[in-house]
């Protein structure tokens, strides 16, 4: 497990603003912290982890929170090819130039 000073700062923002729209999605629905932990089945001081946006909490809480939330839907999607710009521009840099009609075997 990676510690939190040797994260990429990249990672460590993302993974701050998933904890803090996790909290703000909590709190938009009144959800108070203790309630929030029995549904994710975690206790408080998980749940104040994930909400910090704490590398070393693993992605099956983060994602029973989520769940918790009504929000796991979004992360099915996270790496869905459809947002693999990369990805599809390698693909298609592979593609033949030319297709040639195949001789037919006699």
């Amino acid at each position: 497990m990676p510690q939190a000073d040797t994260l990429p700062i990249p990672v460590k923002r993302a993974l701050g603003k998933l904890g803090q729209d996790i909290r703000d999605a909590r709190r938009r629905r009144r959800i108070p912290v203790t309630t929030m932990a029995e549904r994710a089945s975690i206790t408080r001081k998980t749940l104040y982890r994930v909400e910090q946006g704490e590398p070393g909490v693993t992605l099956g809480v983060y994602a029973t929170v989520l769940f918790c939330l009504g929000m796991i839907d979004r992360l099915a999607d996270i790496a869905d090819v459809r947002h693999d710009a990369i990805g599809l521009e390698l693909e298609n840099e592979r593609l033949p130039q030319r297709i040639r009609k195949r001789k037919k075997q006699e």
